[in-house]
């Protein structure tokens, strides 16, 4: 009889959780939804400022093309959509916040939000680099580059997937301080062992920025340096938020 109500208990937890869940997936979807109506009218302006740092490296004059029937309209949409998500960030984070907070010890909590928010502002940051600085270098290397026979004319399509390519790849790449201060965090490494393998850690960065990014140093050394700068932060960090973050039990373990 005990053991069907602890089974009846855990199945009404299971179903609660399940609903609550449900309840915070579709207040964030709402919210990006609404910010996406919003932004709609001016889906080809956001689309002509994502454009802006191709347009600028082009002659006076030159514009994209759309090779697809409905690509003028599905390509502006698609940006519109996720400018919305990343001005809705905020409320998304809260809400998954608010879904697993009440289920963490107050250390624990002292863990999580801090590295929500921080890692959402680097990702960010990430992309702010790469659209007002990156672009500007690597789009002006390929017009310089190209033959003077040759009319570039880029498709808004490939463009955009160009463009998310180097978002994600410098959002994730700003997010080294993150994976630096999760590991120490957990006791998967030390800090003294990663700056053991430092010099790895460089030249992994440098492959990684040679296989992401078109093939011209600068644009190159433009992935590479942020990624090894932003692992020394993280060492420099990790061991004050691992301190910051101590459980009550290990810091009594640690005064006895």
């Amino acid at each position: 009889m005990i053991d069907e109500q602890d089974s009846t208990a855990a199945g009404d937890t299971f179903i609660s959780h399940l609903v609550e869940l449900r309840n915070r997936v579709m207040k964030a979807s709402a919210a990006i939804i609404v910010v996406f109506l919003g932004l709609m009218p001016w889906a080809g302006k956001i689309y002509d400022f994502l454009a802006l740092p191709m347009m600028s490296a082009l002659p006076v004059g030159s514009k994209m093309i759309a090779t697809g029937v409905i690509t003028p309209f599905l390509i502006p949409v698609k940006v519109t959509l996720l400018v919305a998500f990343v001005i809705a960030l905020p409320v998304v984070l809260y809400q998954a916040w608010a879904f697993i907070a009440p289920g963490l010890y107050a250390h624990e909590k002292k863990l999580v939000a801090p590295l929500v928010v921080s890692s959402s502002l680097l990702f960010v940051a990430g992309v702010a680099f790469c659209y007002f600085f990156v672009f500007g270098v690597i789009f002006k290397f390929i017009n310089e580059f190209a033959p003077k026979s040759i009319t570039v004319a880029p498709d808004i399509e490939s463009y955009f997937g160009f463009v998310m390519t180097l978002f994600i790849a410098f959002g994730v790449t700003f997010e080294v301080p993150i994976v630096v201060i999760v590991l120490v965090r957990m006791g998967l490494i030390t800090v003294e062992k990663l700056k053991q393998i430092r010099p790895y850690v460089i030249v992994a960065a440098f492959v990684i920025a040679a296989v992401i990014t078109p093939p011209d140093i600068m644009s190159q050394l433009l992935l590479a340096v942020p990624l090894c700068l932003l692992f020394e932060v993280g060492l420099i960090v990790a061991p004050m938020f691992a301190k910051a973050t101590e459980a009550p039990e290990e810091t009594e373990e640690e005064t006895v």
